[in-house]
Formats: C-alpha cells, sequence, structure tokens
C-alpha cells in the first residue's frame, strides 16, 4: 500500500481482489453549473478517466452543447445520456420525482420521448441508451416507456425498489460522493473522508461494477482535489479498470437475463 494513501481501505480492497474491480463515474445533472461541469470534466481528462454525463435535455446551453461535442469528438472516454427532462419535481407529497407514481403513463413516455429527441439533435448518435431518472427514482410506469422507445440501460441507486425491467438491464450507483459529504458537513472533517473510503473498499469487494455517483453543481474545489487523489489511485493500480457505462453494459444484461429467467421458472 502507498504511504500516506488518500483511501487506505479502498487501495487494500483492490489489492486483495482476486480479479481486477471494475468501476464507473456517473456524474449527475448536465445542464447545471457549467463552470464546475467543466472543472470536472478536465481532471478526468488529465487522468484519462471515462466520465459519463447524466444530460437534463432542457437545461443544455448552446455553449455547453458545443463544448460536450468538441470534448466527446476527441475522446471515446466522455459519455452522454438521458437525465429526465426537465429535472423538476412533479410530486406533491413524499420524496421528489420526476417520473413518479402521481404522473400520467402518457405524460411519462412524451416528457422521456421529448428529453431523448433534444438530445439527439444535439449530439446524434453519440447519445447512449441510458437513463438516469432523476433523484435516482421512477416507476414500472417508466420502465415500460423507455423499454418502448429503445433504451437499453436504466441507471439508479443500489439497493433501488424493485421493478420489472421489461428487456432494460440495471446498473446502479454504490457511493453518493456527495451525499457523503453532506452527511459529514465538509472533506475537512476526517470522517467523510474515512465513511467515502470505506464505501468505495466495500463496493469493491462484490462482483458487480462499482459506480460512483457525482454531482459536479456541489463540488468545489476541495472535493475535486480529493477525487484528483482517489483517480490517480485507480490509474496506477493494477487492479483497477474504469470504464463507460456503455461498454459495462454487455456484462450486466448477461446477468440480468439470467436472473429474470430463474424468477420465472
Amino acid at each position: 500500500m502507498t504511504a500516506n494513501s488518500t483511501f487506505p481501505a479502498l487501495e487494500r480492497a483492490l489489492s486483495e481482489a482476486g480479479a481486477p474491480v471494475t468501476l464507473f463515474f456517473r456524474d449527475d445533472d448536465g445542464g447545471w453549473e457549467d463552470v464546475r461541469l467543466r472543472a470536472l470534466l478536465e481532471l478526468h481528462e488529465r487522468h484519462g478517466m471515462p466520465l459519463d454525463l447524466a444530460l437534463i435535455p432542457d437545461a443544455l446551453s448552446p455553449q455547453l452543447v458545443r463544448d460536450l461535442e468538441r470534448r466527446a469528438a476527441r475522446s471515446d472516454a466522455l459519455g452522454l445520456h438521458q437525465h429526465g427532462r426537465t429535472h423538476l419535481n412533479h410530486e406533491s407529497a413524499g420524496r421528489k420525482c420526476e417520473f413518479g407514481p402521481s404522473r400520467k403513463a402518457v405524460d411519462q413516455y412524451t416528457d422521456i420521448e421529448s428529453g431523448r429527441n433534444t438530445l439527439a439533435d444535439h449530439f446524434g448518435r453519440r447519445v447512449d441508451p441510458i437513463f438516469t431518472p432523476p433523484w435516482n427514482r421512477c416507476t414500472q410506469v417508466t420502465v415500460v416507456s423507455l423499454s418502448a422507445l429503445g433504451f437499453r440501460v436504466l441507471s439508479r441507486d443500489r439497493g433501488a425498489e424493485d421493478l420489472n425491467p421489461f428487456g432494460l438491464t440495471e446498473l446502479p450507483v454504490d457511493v453518493d460522493w456527495c451525499g457523503v459529504l453532506a452527511a459529514a458537513g465538509s472533506l475537512s472533517h476526517g470522517g467523510a473522508l474515512a465513511a467515502m473510503d470505506r464505501g468505495l473498499a466495500r463496493a469493491a469487494t462484490q462482483a458487480e461494477p462499482v459506480g460512483v455517483m457525482l454531482h459536479h453543481a456541489v463540488m468545489d474545489a476541495e472535493s475535486l482535489e480529493v477525487e484528483d487523489a482517489l483517480l490517480a489511485l485507480l490509474a496506477r493500480h493494477p487492479q483497477a479498470r474504469c470504464g463507460r457505462m456503455i461498454d459495462l453494459y454487455p456484462q450486466g444484461a448477461a446477468r440480468n437475463m439470467t436472473a429474470s429467467s430463474g424468477a420465472r421458472g
């Protein structure tokens, strides 16, 4: 283990793993706080590390669209996919949700289709058939609409409510980067960094890809500095493999088909 490692538990888990550990980084809310988004993009580019952006179709500015087009054209390490349509809450009570139980099927379908078409107009075939619902929440109605519209992957929190996948693969996130910070108040609080390290290490012991959820809009310089240390560790460690979500899709599809056939039997 590297002396003074920022992530000692993760580094130990990687070193003790019997096979390479696959990770991906999903950054939500593309379209908000463009300056902070560019800082995150540049950090990943410096390390040569893949990053998947969950884009809010109705929030994208022309300037951001041009910037992402340039970046995606010069590197296949940048993934783009859909993050709802407007990222607005439609629930009058309970947890926030853009595609929640109070919305009719036709309204969900129409919003998802509109967002999909907006992203296709901006980025064409560079958009991956992945859907991340705002707040990581959606309903069975949402899944049916996604399947009908040609999506292949749904990404939520690991441990989210079970839904009939209707042919979709689930590729969940395990570690909520900004959620850990919010719980501890600041990365300068030693407990926050230790909790993040433990969460990453725990996820690295599972057989599934490890998903790290980011929210660039609330990531300050301190948070980027710590992520810089994480990316440096992953770049140098022989047991770490970082990829784009779409590249992990075939693995997840095989697992889901096996699980679904067993459930039907």
